[in-house]
């Protein structure tokens, strides 16, 4: 009945076609981001099962956990129900396919609950302390493997689709001992120093923002995107409650006006009351979308300069909705 898997091209949508592999024995599985989604830019059909992506306009099924993308469905008066697959807002897309196969009465190999308890972890951020985040747990070498910047897309879809055969077939403990996996650990270690130097270079904290709640990481100074994870502006800034990266998009390696915009909680407000959600700030700014913990957007801008003004009204903006949520 399927042919395909359509999944997100992170450590969730890896795990989550590696459930999706097993249960329906397909083999051939293609990677993707959310944007590519909602711009219809890949051919879906009804022989296509799509992972912890936007819903496109046709598929065989579905399986999603972001808020905002059940509230698109709203917004086009689809309800997520209807759909084949299943919506939950849980902390990995891997968990909303690992509870629907576990309904569907299907035998799985034990070591599958371990993988998905991590991959609800990894995916949520949800760790009690920063000494278990930089723990290196086997989701942990697996997920920075994949981090790791490759010399081009086929190649790095090559090694995330031999990942989910591996996930798939064995206990994530021994896929994280691979030869391989190990490799690629070890280059994720170095590529992090470096990270952290550009980070150190480029954050700030804005003047209306004298408890340096947010961290503010500007790369619009780049001409060349640098690669670097947000989350570990929180080594170098432990007491903040969240990061925002700005940086320009680039097409075909040139340099547009145009900005995209990451935003995450720190583990300062894990297992803590709060009424943080960084999702909804993109949502009221109709810039992007996301989790509580963690969303994306885009600005479009029409010049260098409308660019820069923009810039400092996103960054302004950002904190104000901040500072009004509970």
């Amino acid at each position: 009945m399927y042919e395909n898997i359509i999944t997100h091209n992170d450590f969730d949508g890896v795990v989550s076609a590696a459930l999706c592999s097993f249960a329906w024995k397909l083999e051939t599985i293609y990677f993707t981001g959310p944007s590519s989604i909602s711009r219809a830019e890949v051919s879906i059909s009804d022989r296509d099962i799509v992972c912890d992506l936007p819903y496109p306009l046709e598929c065989g099924l579905w399986f999603d956990h972001h808020e905002g993308n059940r509230d698109e469905l709203a917004y086009r008066n689809i309800n997520p129900e209807t759909i084949p697959g299943r919506f939950r807002l849980e902390p990995s897309c891997a968990r909303v396919i690992y509870q629907y196969l576990l309904d569907q009465n299907l035998r799985m190999p034990d070591f599958f609950s371990r993988l998905v308890n991590e991959t609800d972890i990894i995916d949520s951020f949800n760790y009690t302390s920063i000494e278990g985040w930089r723990q290196e747990t086997p989701g942990k070498i697996i997920d920075n493997s994949i981090k790791v910047r490759h010399d081009s897309s086929k190649e790095k879809n090559q090694y995330l689709r031999q990942l989910v055969f591996w996930l798939r077939d064995e206990p994530y403990e021994n896929v994280a001992q691979k030869p391989l996996v190990q490799e690629l650990f070890e280059k994720y270690a170095v590529e992090e120093q470096d990270m952290l130097r550009i980070i150190g270079q480029s954050c700030y904290f804005t003047d209306s923002d004298v408890n340096h709640e947010i961290i503010v990481i500007d790369l619009t100074h780049y001409n060349r995107r640098p690669h670097i994870i947000r989350n570990l502006a929180f080594l170098l800034h432990a007491q903040a409650l969240a990061v925002v990266e700005i940086g320009n998009i680039f097409e075909r390696g040139v340099k547009t006006n145009n900005l995209t915009v990451s935003m995450s909680l720190s583990l300062n407000l894990n297992h803590a009351g709060h009424g943080k959600s960084i999702g909804e700030i993109m949502r009221q700014l109709n810039i992007g979308d996301g989790h509580a913990g963690a969303a994306a957007g885009t600005l479009f801008c029409n010049s260098k300069q409308d660019m820069l003004k923009q810039k400092q009204m996103l960054i302004e903006n950002i904190f104000r909705i901040w500072s009004t949520q509970s």
